[in-house]
Formats: structure tokens, C-alpha cells, sequence
């Protein structure tokens, strides 16, 4: 949280006061009133809690975590209109927080939101506690839905605005669809994060992956193409 400069020990889900703690908070939706830091904290703990207790997202009640955090049901109702939401905080609070872009360059922009979701699927093999709440969620169509909503779709909408925005600097071919590049620059490091999660996921794979892919997509110079030669085909068949 905000003002809590403690070191940060990364054990995965031995300490899952870290990984709420550790995290700047991320703004999310106005809710009523000024909010209370400690409050918030010890709520987002409350979740952590449980789920280090084994229990599974669909058992978690408002209820049960109001008693556990120490609040009453109407404290956690100021804040968050369902659980759904607050799920998605307690899930943020935990991951890398969004990235700040340089805005020096294309380039360097997608350099930085590729590093994030680096550095998300790193914390989400070392805790326990993640990988199974990211395995949860997409059984729940509701708090899948939410974490689309609030989380997903906005990193989308950044990444394709970083794209058009470079179509309009000139540094990327304006024929190229921006939504499907989208999906091929974030691609490979999704497929190394979730779908093998025994890749490495080393220092400089954010780079190299969009240098490799950024070669073939740079604006050209139709004066400095050649035309390509046709085989040459015999008028005469033997």
C-alpha cells in the first residue's frame, strides 16, 4: 500500500500479507466515500487469509470476510459493490501494479507493457495462492467477467493505443491491423507465462520480442522495393 516502504520478501504463498502490502494500490472505480487505507488493507488481508486456508473463491461469502477482516458487511459494501469487484482489487493488490509509459517511442512503450506482464507471470509462478485464484476465476463467469472488465480490457485498449498512436508518428505500417498485432506482441509472453509454465521467462525477452517482431513491420520506402522475379515458365511444352 501507499506509504508502507517495508522491504518486500518474495515467498510465494508463505507470505501472502506481502503480496497485498507490497503492491502500490491501483486506482479503480469512485466508491462513495474518501476511503480508509488501514480498513482497505486489513480487508484485502481477510481475503488473503482465506484463500491461504484453502478456501475456494466460490465459499468466499462478504460475511465470512467481514468477520475475518474484523469489518462489518456495510464497511466492505462501501467500497465494493460484491465480491466480484473486490476480488479483482485483491487479485491487483498482489500483481505488479500498471506501468507508467516513457511515451519516448513506440518501441519503448511496448518494451514496458510486454516487461509488466513479465514480471506478472513471474509473481504468479512464485505464489501458490495466485496461480490457484487465477485458475479459480476463470472457472466463475462473474469474477471473470469483472477482472475482463476492470483489468483486462483496459491493458488491451493501452497497447492498441500505443499502436496507433506509432501509425501516427510513422514509426508502424498504417495497413496493419492494430487489434490482431496487438494480440501477436502479447502472444509469445502469454504462451510462455500461462500455457508453459516451465519456459524461461528471462531478462530481455520483453526486447527481443518486440525488436523480432517490430523487423517486418516498420513503414517502407516504395522506391527501395524490387519486383520479384517470376520463374520463368517455356513457351513450349515438351
Amino acid at each position: 500500500m501507499a506509504g508502507d516502504n517495508r522491504p518486500r520478501t518474495q515467498k510465494g504463498s508463505s507470505d501472502v500479507s506481502s503480496l497485498a502490502e507490497g503492491q502500490p494500490r491501483q486506482a479503480g472505480p469512485a466508491r462513495g466515500r474518501p476511503r480508509s487505507e488501514a480498513v482497505e488493507r486489513a480487508i484485502v488481508e481477510g481475503v488473503m487469509k482465506l484463500l491461504e486456508e484453502g478456501v475456494p473463491l466460490a465459499e468466499l461469502s462478504i460475511e465470512r470476510i467481514a468477520r475475518t477482516a474484523g469489518v462489518g458487511k456495510a464497511t466492505i459494501y462501501r467500497r465494493w459493490s460484491g465480491k466480484e469487484e473486490l476480488f479483482v482489487d485483491v487479485i491487483r493488490s498482489a500483481e505488479p501494479p500498471d506501468p507508467e509509459l516513457p511515451g519516448t517511442s513506440m518501441r519503448d512503450d511496448l518494451v514496458v507493457l510486454l516487461e509488466t506482464l513479465r514480471q506478472r507471470g513471474l509473481v504468479s509462478r512464485s505464489s501458490v495462492i495466485l496461480h490457484n485464484v487465477h485458475a479459480q476465476m476463470k472457472s466463475s463467469p462473474k469474477i471473470w467477467e469483472a477482472y475482463h472488465n476492470l483489468v483486462i480490457a483496459p491493458r488491451r485498449r493501452l497497447g492498441m493505443e500505443v499502436l496507433l498512436r506509432g501509425q501516427t508518428n510513422g514509426e508502424l505500417r498504417e495497413d496493419i491491423d492494430v487489434e490482431l498485432l496487438n494480440d501477436i506482441f502479447v502472444g509469445p509472453m502469454l504462451l510462455r507465462s500461462v500455457m508453459r509454465p516451465d519456459a524461461d521467462l528471462p531478462d530481455g525477452l520483453s526486447e527481443q520480442i518486440v525488436d523480432t517482431i517490430l523487423q517486418g513491420l516498420r513503414p517502407f520506402d516504395p522506391e527501395d522495393l524490387r519486383p520479384v522475379s517470376s520463374p520463368i515458365v517455356s513457351s513450349t511444352a515438351s
